[in-house]
């Protein structure tokens, strides 16, 4: 099968717009669509939800000796030899799973787009796959996960995603290797823990051993199939595709998934991390993390209700809907877009702590929307002393925002200044909004004709005054820590 999908991807590409080298690939812009986008829902749910300890990557983990994952293993369930991870398959029910009821919750959070991980390193697929046995359609939950978000997705009128992971499956089992526990030889082509070789260097994209060509056609029918049966709009792909091998693959899903998609008449979105693309070929995603100002192509900040997992353990560390509110508003303020992680549980309910926080941004965004959708950069993002610390794997902190740290935005004839934290203040002063003179010919900072102020969400419209020095907004009985927006209608 893995030989006839490959001329099939071949065949779609000498017939298509796009061709699989960086040139070609070019062609591509980003859909309207994508642009109003800021906010979506990632899904970290898989076999790894079943002993739900340390993270996502408990499948790795657990093979490696010395580990906290490693002697929670044999403590909980005995030796490797005995009960490997292959094991917790047929624990992974998902009884209580139910799609219509998380597309709900994702609706009443204010989220446009779901995305899925459709295959995680683990190698487990969550979708009805013709390539592998090991997927969630034939063991396990017995239902096609992804199918079923998919569909609803379609029913309510939200995005569909996809995510895979798979790439660094090439690795991912290897430590199981050893000692003496299930991971043993031979490993074939199709076998769940194949290839589980040694752990090269993460991060040298020239790092040995690398993948084979063997395992990258797999990987590639893979996430062609993905495309194929579920027509994801957004695909999205997690690290280590950067590495050299991957390259000219990466190349050929793009044309495929580029090619397919003008078949359909569709317009669609790939999201990768660091350099695995050629820049302008996707949407960077930038993982954990932000940029510091704005930036004049469009991305994503990716990131989880969780500071410890990507996935439900029983001890994960929560963010308050307030620090991810405050993401969210920077993040768009600088053309960006918010994917937030949450992590059910193996029985397929979702934490009452996820479900909480989830609902809490809904509401905020119920007020608020205006402010966030569709909503463009203005002239300057921000204001005000808080620095972002820019890069990945740096927001599980809390920032120390104060009254004076603005974010603003544009829609349509409305600036929007969001101010961060206005706990114990009643009064918001806006530098970047300083009356101009007029007379003063060319004027780079303009900053127009102020008609009317009022705060989303309040009844009263504030006080407000405006000189050379800035905009002072008077307010009464505020004192939020959460986000608070200003909607300055301009003549």
């Amino acid at each position: 099968m893995i030989k006839e999908y490959l001329n099939r991807i071949d065949e779609v590409i000498r017939k298509g717009k796009y061709k699989d080298d960086w040139d070609s690939l070019q062609q591509y812009h980003a859909p309207n669509w994508y642009e109003k986008t800021k906010f979506g829902i990632f899904i970290h749910w898989g076999v790894y939800s079943v002993p739900a300890f340390g993270s996502e990557w408990y499948s790795r983990n657990m093979y490696v000796q010395g580990s906290e994952e490693y002697e929670h293993h044999i403590k909980t369930y005995g030796e490797h030899k005995d009960f490997g991870y292959k094991d917790f398959i047929p624990m992974f029910q998902a009884e209580k799973f139910d799609a219509e009821e998380w597309i709900k919750l994702f609706q009443a959070a204010g989220a446009q787009y779901i995305i899925p991980v459709a295959e995680h390193h683990d190698g487990f697929q969550m979708y009805d796959s013709e390539l592998s046995e090991w997927n969630a359609k034939k063991m396990g939950p017995k239902r096609d996960v992804l199918g079923e978000l998919t569909e609803g997705c379609k029913k309510a009128g939200l995005i569909n995603g996809a995510s895979s992971h798979r790439v660094e499956h090439w690795f991912f089992m290897g430590h199981g290797r050893e000692f003496d526990s299930d991971i043993k030889e031979p490993l074939k082509p199709g076998d769940f823990y194949w290839p589980a070789m040694q752990q090269p260097h993460h991060h040298d994209v020239f790092s040995e051993p690398a993948p084979s060509a063997e395992f990258l056609e797999d990987w590639l029918c893979r996430c062609c199939e993905i495309v194929d049966k579920y027509r994801p709009k957004i695909v999205y792909f997690d690290w280590w595709i950067q590495h050299s091998a991957v390259k000219p693959y990466l190349k050929k899903f793009a044309a495929y998934y580029y090619n397919r998609a003008e078949e359909w008449g569709e317009e669609v979105v790939i999201n990768y991390k660091y350099d695995a693309f050629q820049f302008g070929t996707a949407v960077i995603d930038l993982e954990r993390g932000q940029f510091a100002d704005a930036r004049p192509y469009l991305w994503q900040a990716g990131t989880a209700v969780a500071n410890n997992s990507w996935c439900y353990t029983e001890n994960n560390q929560y963010k308050t809907a307030t620090q991810i509110l405050r993401d969210l508003v920077d993040v768009v303020s600088k053309n960006g877009r918010l994917l937030l992680n949450i992590g059910p549980k193996a029985d397929g309910t979702i934490p009452d702590e996820d479900k909480n926080i989830l609902l809490e941004i809904g509401q905020w965004l119920k007020i608020n929307g205006e402010a966030i959708y569709g909503a463009k950069v203005w002239r300057r993002s921000a204001e005000g002393p808080t620095k972002i610390k820019e890069g990945a794997f740096v927001d599980t902190g809390d920032k120390d925002y104060t009254s004076e740290d603005i974010r603003f935005t544009v829609n349509g004839s409305c600036l929007y200044a969001i101010c961060l934290n206005m706990k114990n203040k009643d009064s918001v002063f806006i530098k970047s909004l300083a009356a101009t003179d007029p007379t003063v010919i060319p004027n780079p900072h303009g900053n127009g004709i102020i008609k009317s102020i009022e705060v989303l969400g309040y009844d009263k419209n504030p006080e407000w005054k405006r000189d050379g020095e800035g905009l002072r907004i008077e307010t009464v009985n505020i004192d939020k820590e959460a986000p608070v927006t200003f909607k300055i209608l301009m003549e």
